[in-house]
């Protein structure tokens, strides 16, 4: 079967905000444009289609990135609806390594928020060429210049206006396109179906001249051609030029076209689905992904998004399907796959069958018999691989690169209630934590109690949700507890000698070992400087298993140690009595005790807080911050509200949500994400420790 469009009039986009800036709203105005649903879903009665998770339609926020494929005029386009809470980043973090462009959406009146920084940092670290979208025109407080302005100032963004509105707030009637100079005014009977052009209104003309003399300096700027020409006569630029330049610009991640609308309103939507077709990139316009060869790492190749290239895809998302089991989300680089064939996981060294080739809309399927390049599908039957994994020919294997993820900064202990319930856990933690990969499961052995860690309250919340409806276990789950860490500030040399005599064949390992810090977030390194054999080859091995075992198990206070360079540099074996074993207990007790000499430390997560509140209120936020050991960075004004930047630790702010409704009247908003890992104060440090020995003993 050939494929159905070809590749350059394919877009695969991904819609990104702010939380609450309309993501989910617009995307569902996007499908009913382009004939995907015939009736329009609303995220506040709980029907948007991308939004179908329970946990989705009960908070009116969505969690997962949700797929869907819809065509606008001959162009096929691949959406991912992203989350805005910066609980659930992971999944705008796996879905920018697979787009190759998307439209950031912000609301009219909050302009640039906290978490729009974020999602927008997020896809300049992986070169996401962007539309900007200001949305909610009709909104009361509604500012298209000052975000526009915003968008410059705070992003650093290079913004060009291809658009102003017409009226703000109830009287928002339309927009003026200012590469045709022509206003577009809405229908408001026909759900903004209906539009007509006209000639621009006469209080709007100055306004409308200057704007499109800003796009035209802008867009000239990124072609000597067009400024050569622009220079010797501005008219002379023509509305085919214009675009081309802007498209070349907004491709190579040079500028940023802003449109403006309101999807609740239906208005200005389908010039935003050209604007996507034909600003944004179509998988020939980007460079050939980069790849490393598996059996020679060192070497790079490059996989070009054809369909006669070798097949080349990556896992990007896991899901569980009640109904049809594991489905895995990919896209595909290069060449192409069939249902029923084989394809190999490299990532994992596994062979692996592709049962049934899945096109995704939300959450429903049609089946495909082949896949092409540029595509993004769904597949059944891949039982081995996880999200990161690369998926290629078995004849050309290949490793692209992997999805980094940031480290869980808060966990809870569940507990099943009968034994018939921890079968069920068991399963259903499995399910989850193969769907997200900031979610991870341990198991304390000394009380007997499964730790999950994820990423904030919201994220664990909504597993402990998921577990007791999805996979009906009836648990009781214990308070949110903080990842604490260990580490050291001093160097030391540390000597120990493992040796045992028991009736026939004794026990010896002898370690010498050198530890130090390492930089803040470079994690553990261990080297390997003996030399002339004082310890066999064969024995190293054990020696870095047993520092990790005592880094994991933690020293100090039983947390785990991060940020620790540790070096074997001497040591002794003996020819009958050493063993594996042996060496990994020695190795054990000499970290542990080297540890304790270099000025151990305990680390907590601090995290980056930004409150958006009405003046009157912002006495008793900052009050109640640094009673929280929290550290005010910065006030800014923005439109009548105060913006207040702060750092607090993790453990101070539990159910702080509901501390700054009551302060605040509901009024004021709050953002927070994982900034770093910072020292303990002493007297904190001494009773966690007391704490922890306390624990150990009950």
């Amino acid at each position: 079967m050939a494929r159905q469009v070809e590749l350059s009039k394919v877009r695969n986009i991904g819609i990104m905000a702010h939380i609450d800036a309309g993501k989910t709203t617009l995307t569902e105005r996007l499908l009913f444009y382009t004939g995907k649903s015939h009736k329009i879903g609303e995220v506040h009665d709980g029907k948007a289609q991308m939004d179908w998770m329970k946990q989705e339609q009960e908070r009116g926020i969505t969690i997962t990135s949700a797929a869907t494929t819809c065509f606008w005029k001959d162009f096929r386009v691949n959406i991912i609806d992203t989350p805005g809470h910066v609980d659930f980043t992971v999944e705008v973090e796996r879905s920018l390594r697979v787009l190759d462009g998307a439209i950031a959406i912000f609301c009219a009146v909050g302009g640039v928020e906290p978490q729009s920084e974020t999602v927008w940092r997020q896809s300049e670290k992986y070169n996401v060429p962007k539309i900007a979208f200001i949305n909610k025109m009709d909104r009361v407080g509604a500012d298209f210049f000052d975000v526009l302005s915003s968008i410059e100032q705070s992003l650093g963004a290079n913004a060009i206006p291809l658009q102003i509105p017409i009226g703000a707030e109830d009287n928002f009637l339309g927009i003026i396109d200012l590469i045709e100079m022509k206003a577009y005014i809405y229908d408001d009977e026909s759900y903004g179906k209906n539009f007509h052009a006209e000639e621009i209104p006469a209080d709007y003309i100055e306004l409308s001249k200057k704007y499109r003399h800003i796009m035209v300096e802008k867009a000239v700027e990124l072609e000597d051609r067009l400024m050569e020409k622009y220079l010797d006569k501005e008219d002379s630029i023509t509305q085919a030029d214009l675009s081309q330049a802007i498209r070349k610009g907004t491709v190579n991640n040079k500028i940023v076209p802003v449109l403006c609308g309101s999807a609740f309103k239906n208005k200005g939507v389908q010039r935003l689905l050209d604007a996507v077709t034909f600003y944004l990139p179509s998988p020939l316009d980007l460079p050939a992904v980069k790849a490393n060869l598996l059996d020679d790492p060192e070497k790079e190749v490059f996989r070009a998004p054809s369909d006669d290239e070798p097949f080349t895809a990556l896992a990007f998302k896991v899901q569980t399907d009640p109904h049809m089991g594991k489905l895995v989300y990919f896209r595909v680089y290069s060449g192409q796959l069939s249902a029923g064939t084989y394809v190999y996981n490299s990532t994992k060294d596994k062979r692996e069958r592709i049962g049934r080739i899945l096109q995704m809309h939300a959450n429903q399927r049609e089946s495909r018999d082949t896949i092409y390049a540029g595509d993004i599908g769904a597949a059944i039957g891949l039982d081995h691989t996880v999200t990161g994994d690369t998926l290629c020919a078995q004849e050309n294997p290949v490793l692209l690169e992997a999805i980094e993820f940031p480290a869980p900064v808060m966990s809870i202990s569940i507990k099943p209630e009968s034994r018939a319930e921890q079968d069920k856990l068991g399963k259903g933690l499995n399910k989850l934590a193969e769907e997200d990969p900031t979610f991870t499961v341990g198991f304390d052995q000394e009380t007997d109690e499964t730790i999950l860690s994820g990423m904030g309250e919201l994220h664990l919340e909504i597993i402990v949700d998921r577990l007791k409806h999805e996979f009906k276990v009836e648990a009781v789950v214990g308070e949110p507890k903080v990842a604490y860490r260990e580490t050291i500030l001093n160097s030391t040399t540390e000597n120990y000698k493992h040796s045992k005599q028991t009736g026939g064949r004794g026990q010896y390992g002898h370690v010498v070992l050198e530890i130090s810090p390492a930089k803040p977030g470079a994690g553990f390194e261990f080297k390997n400087s003996i030399k002339g054999g004082s310890i066999p080859r064969e024995y190293i091995p054990a020696v870095e298993k047993g520092v990790i075992s005592a880094m994991k198990r933690g020293v100090l206070a039983g947390y785990p140690v991060v940020d620790v360079n540790v070096n074997l540099i001497d040591g002794s074996y003996h020819e009958v009595d050493s063993s594996e074993l042996a060496f990994q207990l020695a190795a054990t007790e000499c970290f542990k005790r080297a540890f304790m000499k270099c000025v151990p430390v305990l680390l907590e997560p601090s995290m980056s807080i930004e409150l958006t509140t009405p003046e009157e209120f912002v006495g008793s936020i900052v009050g109640n911050l640094c009673a929280r050991r929290g550290k005010v960075l910065g006030i800014d004004s923005k439109a009548n509200l105060q913006i207040i930047s702060a750092e607090t630790p993790l453990s101070e702010m539990f159910g702080y949500a509901s501390t700054l409704r009551s302060l605040s009247s509901g009024r004021a908003a709050s953002s927070m994400h994982f900034e770093k890992y910072v020292e303990v104060p002493f007297e904190i440090a001494n009773k966690l420790i007391e704490d922890k020995k306390k624990e150990k003993k009950s």
